[in-house]
Protein backbone atom coordinates (compact mmCIF):
# COMPACT_ATOMS: atom_id res chain seq x y z
CA UNK A 1 0.00 0.00 0.00
CA UNK A 2 3.14 2.18 0.20
CA UNK A 3 2.86 2.44 -3.76
CA UNK A 4 0.38 3.85 -5.97
CA UNK A 5 -2.51 1.81 -7.42
CA UNK A 6 -5.29 2.38 -10.31
CA UNK A 7 -7.53 0.51 -8.10
CA UNK A 8 -7.25 -1.52 -4.92
CA UNK A 9 -9.56 -4.11 -4.06
CA UNK A 10 -9.76 -6.33 -0.35
CA UNK A 11 -11.82 -9.46 1.05
CA UNK A 12 -11.53 -9.41 4.77
CA UNK A 13 -12.51 -8.06 8.14
CA UNK A 14 -13.12 -4.38 9.17
CA UNK A 15 -9.73 -4.30 11.46
CA UNK A 16 -7.90 -4.65 8.35
CA UNK A 17 -10.08 -2.26 5.74
CA UNK A 18 -9.69 0.26 7.61
CA UNK A 19 -6.00 0.24 7.24
CA UNK A 20 -6.43 -0.47 3.79
CA UNK A 21 -8.66 2.68 3.61
CA UNK A 22 -6.25 4.81 5.28
CA UNK A 23 -3.20 4.21 3.31
CA UNK A 24 -5.28 3.96 0.15
CA UNK A 25 -6.04 7.79 0.54
CA UNK A 26 -2.47 9.26 0.67
CA UNK A 27 -2.71 9.13 -3.14
CA UNK A 28 -6.93 9.09 -3.08
CA UNK A 29 -6.51 5.40 -4.51
CA UNK A 30 -10.18 4.24 -5.67
CA UNK A 31 -11.15 1.25 -3.03
CA UNK A 32 -13.37 -1.62 -2.89
CA UNK A 33 -13.77 -3.46 0.07
CA UNK A 34 -16.20 -6.50 0.52
CA UNK A 35 -16.22 -6.96 4.33
CA UNK A 36 -17.07 -9.87 6.74
CA UNK A 37 -20.27 -9.83 8.16
CA UNK A 38 -23.09 -11.86 9.84
CA UNK A 39 -24.58 -14.51 7.46
CA UNK A 40 -27.87 -15.97 8.96
CA UNK A 41 -29.78 -19.30 7.84
CA UNK A 42 -33.25 -19.26 9.23
CA UNK A 43 -34.93 -22.51 9.97
CA UNK A 44 -38.43 -21.67 10.19
CA UNK A 45 -40.22 -25.34 9.08
CA UNK A 46 -39.21 -28.62 9.92
CA UNK A 47 -42.07 -30.89 8.76
CA UNK A 48 -41.63 -33.93 7.09
CA UNK A 49 -38.37 -36.20 7.45
CA UNK A 50 -37.07 -35.79 3.95
CA UNK A 51 -37.15 -32.20 3.81
CA UNK A 52 -35.93 -31.50 6.92
CA UNK A 53 -33.05 -33.96 5.81
CA UNK A 54 -32.67 -31.94 2.69
CA UNK A 55 -32.37 -28.34 5.01
CA UNK A 56 -29.87 -30.24 7.33
CA UNK A 57 -27.71 -31.28 4.28
CA UNK A 58 -27.65 -27.86 2.29
CA UNK A 59 -26.82 -25.94 5.73
CA UNK A 60 -23.96 -28.58 6.36
CA UNK A 61 -23.03 -27.67 2.75
CA UNK A 62 -23.35 -23.97 3.24
CA UNK A 63 -21.01 -24.15 6.30
CA UNK A 64 -18.88 -27.04 6.56
CA UNK A 65 -18.38 -28.47 2.99
CA UNK A 66 -15.03 -27.48 1.21
CA UNK A 67 -13.12 -25.22 3.48
CA UNK A 68 -14.84 -25.48 7.14
CA UNK A 69 -17.00 -22.30 7.08
CA UNK A 70 -14.01 -20.16 5.69
CA UNK A 71 -15.77 -18.22 2.86
CA UNK A 72 -17.77 -14.90 3.00
CA UNK A 73 -20.87 -16.38 2.36
CA UNK A 74 -20.90 -19.13 5.00
CA UNK A 75 -23.60 -19.61 6.97
CA UNK A 76 -22.85 -17.86 9.94
CA UNK A 77 -25.34 -18.21 12.40
CA UNK A 78 -28.97 -20.12 12.56
CA UNK A 79 -32.26 -18.83 13.33
CA UNK A 80 -34.67 -21.61 14.45
CA UNK A 81 -38.12 -21.82 16.30
CA UNK A 82 -37.34 -23.33 20.13
CA UNK A 83 -39.92 -26.29 18.66
CA UNK A 84 -37.88 -27.32 15.89
CA UNK A 85 -34.12 -26.82 17.87
CA UNK A 86 -33.83 -30.64 19.18
CA UNK A 87 -34.49 -31.84 15.61
CA UNK A 88 -32.29 -29.82 14.03
CA UNK A 89 -29.41 -30.12 16.18
CA UNK A 90 -29.87 -34.23 15.91
CA UNK A 91 -30.27 -33.98 12.49
CA UNK A 92 -27.10 -32.14 12.08
CA UNK A 93 -25.45 -34.28 14.35
CA UNK A 94 -26.37 -37.66 12.58
CA UNK A 95 -25.61 -36.05 9.32
CA UNK A 96 -22.08 -34.51 10.29
CA UNK A 97 -21.14 -37.66 11.96
CA UNK A 98 -21.71 -39.79 8.87
CA UNK A 99 -19.94 -37.27 6.56
CA UNK A 100 -17.13 -36.45 8.32
CA UNK A 101 -15.83 -39.45 9.71
CA UNK A 102 -12.20 -38.83 10.11
CA UNK A 103 -10.66 -35.42 10.70
CA UNK A 104 -8.98 -35.31 7.65
CA UNK A 105 -12.34 -35.23 6.04
CA UNK A 106 -12.38 -31.28 7.35
CA UNK A 107 -10.42 -28.28 5.18
CA UNK A 108 -7.77 -27.19 8.05
CA UNK A 109 -8.23 -23.34 9.20
CA UNK A 110 -6.11 -21.29 6.92
CA UNK A 111 -3.28 -20.73 9.08
CA UNK A 112 -1.93 -20.32 13.13
CA UNK A 113 -3.16 -16.88 13.78
CA UNK A 114 -6.79 -18.05 12.63
CA UNK A 115 -6.74 -20.85 14.54
CA UNK A 116 -5.92 -19.17 17.64
CA UNK A 117 -8.70 -16.76 17.13
CA UNK A 118 -11.45 -19.21 16.11
CA UNK A 119 -10.08 -21.43 19.51
CA UNK A 120 -10.45 -17.88 21.27
CA UNK A 121 -13.74 -17.49 20.58
CA UNK A 122 -14.74 -21.61 21.74
CA UNK A 123 -12.50 -20.54 25.23
CA UNK A 124 -15.09 -17.93 26.16
CA UNK A 125 -16.72 -20.15 29.25
CA UNK A 126 -20.28 -18.82 28.14
CA UNK A 127 -19.54 -20.10 24.67
CA UNK A 128 -17.79 -23.54 25.53
CA UNK A 129 -20.90 -23.80 28.01
CA UNK A 130 -23.19 -23.84 24.79
CA UNK A 131 -21.53 -26.66 22.59
CA UNK A 132 -23.88 -29.07 21.94
CA UNK A 133 -21.45 -30.61 19.31
CA UNK A 134 -17.87 -30.99 18.72
CA UNK A 135 -15.75 -28.43 19.98
CA UNK A 136 -12.16 -30.63 19.24
CA UNK A 137 -9.42 -28.49 18.23
CA UNK A 138 -5.80 -29.77 16.84
CA UNK A 139 -3.21 -27.19 17.02
CA UNK A 140 -0.59 -29.31 15.24
CA UNK A 141 -3.26 -29.72 12.47
CA UNK A 142 -4.86 -26.57 12.78
CA UNK A 143 -8.17 -28.49 12.29
CA UNK A 144 -11.07 -27.74 14.48
CA UNK A 145 -14.38 -30.09 14.39
CA UNK A 146 -17.07 -28.66 12.97
CA UNK A 147 -19.00 -27.48 16.27
CA UNK A 148 -22.65 -26.70 17.06
CA UNK A 149 -23.27 -23.95 19.61
CA UNK A 150 -26.87 -23.57 21.34
CA UNK A 151 -27.93 -20.10 22.67
CA UNK A 152 -24.43 -18.54 22.84
CA UNK A 153 -24.59 -15.46 24.50
CA UNK A 154 -25.94 -12.57 21.72
CA UNK A 155 -23.00 -10.27 23.25
CA UNK A 156 -20.07 -13.16 22.96
CA UNK A 157 -17.63 -12.20 20.30
CA UNK A 158 -19.31 -15.84 18.42
CA UNK A 159 -22.46 -13.96 17.56
CA UNK A 160 -20.61 -10.00 17.13
CA UNK A 161 -17.81 -10.89 14.99
CA UNK A 162 -17.72 -12.86 11.53
CA UNK A 163 -16.65 -16.33 12.28
CA UNK A 164 -14.85 -17.39 9.24
CA UNK A 165 -15.08 -21.23 10.71
CA UNK A 166 -16.43 -24.58 11.69
CA UNK A 167 -18.07 -22.86 14.50
CA UNK A 168 -22.36 -22.77 14.09
CA UNK A 169 -24.20 -21.36 16.64
CA UNK A 170 -27.75 -22.03 16.93
CA UNK A 171 -29.93 -19.11 18.41
CA UNK A 172 -33.10 -20.14 18.98
CA UNK A 173 -36.78 -18.16 18.89
CA UNK A 174 -40.25 -17.99 20.03
CA UNK A 175 -41.94 -16.60 16.88
CA UNK A 176 -39.85 -17.01 13.63
CA UNK A 177 -40.88 -14.15 11.09
CA UNK A 178 -41.05 -11.48 13.86
CA UNK A 179 -38.71 -12.35 16.11
CA UNK A 180 -35.95 -13.14 13.53
CA UNK A 181 -36.33 -10.25 11.63
CA UNK A 182 -35.70 -7.86 15.08
CA UNK A 183 -32.49 -10.03 15.92
CA UNK A 184 -31.28 -9.84 12.25
CA UNK A 185 -31.85 -6.48 12.25
CA UNK A 186 -29.99 -5.71 15.45
CA UNK A 187 -27.18 -7.59 14.08
CA UNK A 188 -26.56 -5.57 11.26
CA UNK A 189 -26.79 -2.25 13.41
CA UNK A 190 -24.22 -3.36 16.00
Amino acid sequence: MEHRWDKVLFTGGARVGRIIMTKAAKYLTPVALELGSKCPCIVDWLDSKRDSQVAVNRIIGAKWSTCAGQACIAIDYILVEEQFAPILIELLKSTLERLFTKPEDMARILNERQFNRLCGLLEDHKVSRSIVHGGDVDPKTLSIEPTILLNPPLDSDVMTEEIFGPLLPIITVHQSTTTAATFHRSQQSS
